[in-house]
């Protein structure tokens, strides 16, 4: 759990965009009511932490924007652009003994650089800036909520619809540079029937079937996630808030005009939420793997292509 937890919470403060296309793109999502429990290490049996529970409402957008781009023979894009992207999450969490944070602001803009290198090898690299805070009060804001964070990824073009690739990100989540390995993952299986595998800003599984142009039913498993830096008793701390949810999606596809809907409703199947130090020691301490057990799960999202 602790590895799972940890690779969520580097995938969430990477920057990735596609860039091949200026993308609108906004989601709310619903993690019903559940019970917290902590895992001990070993074989121990989980632990139910009195009679806390808590449910989230989770409200994200990001836009993509080309500022040039030139494609080659390949159909594969050399692009300069700028993304920015923004998380609110609302922690309703009850009976609690201690002090949880009841609400995370992410807010993120980076630059980015896609550029083919012959016809089986690209790049993408990208630097940015975000802001990882515990409140939305943008006074309270300070030099321990800011992360800087980059990486550059070399994608193998082993198939037209299989691109492997992997290379090396650089964040300050643990308040000083580290590295971290970075993995890019993207297949699609194409047809009525299609399977879709995305490890680019997140986890995003799915196999749908195309009813017609304007709409097709998935199901499907995706991973996402939110963190807040703050003092905590006088340390430096991570929050980090993780879900994994799966689900039927339907998507719906209003003409030529490049807007789509989408939803889900399923279950939340793992979510945990708690702190850790801002150290690597802390991040792998085996005293901290708190989480929300099953629940319901829906969202409701708008996407738009120009």
């Amino acid at each position: 759990m602790k590895l799972i937890s940890f690779f969520i919470t580097t995938l969430v403060v990477l920057l990735y965009f596609e860039g091949k296309a200026q993308e609108l793109f906004f989601k709310t999502e619903y993690l019903g009511n559940s019970g917290y429990y902590y895992l001990p290490p070993g074989d121990k049996p989980r632990e139910k932490i009195g009679d806390g529970k808590g449910s989230a409402m989770v409200y994200q957008g990001a836009a993509s924007i080309p500022l040039s781009m030139k494609m080659n023979e390949n159909n594969r894009p050399t692009a300069w652009g700028i993304g920015f992207s923004g998380a609110y999450v609302s922690l309703n969490n009850q009976n609690f003994s201690e002090q949880m944070v009841s609400e995370i602001m992410n807010l993120q803009f980076g630059v980015y650089h896609l550029r083919p290198l012959n016809n089986r090898w690209s790049m993408r690299a990208s630097i940015g800036m975000g802001v990882f805070t515990p409140s939305t009060d943008f006074s309270k804001i300070g030099f321990k909520n800011l992360l800087a964070s980059g990486g550059v990824v070399f994608i193998r073009h082993l198939k037209p619809n299989l691109d492997i690739g992997g290379g090396v990100a650089i964040n300050s989540a643990l308040g000083y540079p580290m590295i971290f390995p970075a993995v890019y993952v993207n297949w699609k299986l194409h047809g009525k029937f299609d399977v879709k595998v995305e490890l680019v800003e997140g986890l995003d599984v799915s196999a749908g079937y195309d009813f017609n142009d304007n709409f097709k039913l998935s199901y499907a498993l995706e991973m996402n996630g939110q963190v807040a830096l703050l003092k905590k008793n006088g340390k430096d701390v991570i929050f980090s808030h993780q879900y994994i949810v799966t689900g039927v999606r339907p998507e719906v596809k209003f003409g030529k005009t490049g807007l789509s809907m989408t939803a889900m409703a399923g279950l939340n199947i793992f979510r945990p939420a708690s702190y850790s130090d801002r150290t690597f020691k802390g991040v792998f301490a085996g005293d901290n793997d708190y989480y929300f057990s099953v629940s319901p799960y829906g969202s409701v999202g708008l996407k738009m292509k120009f």
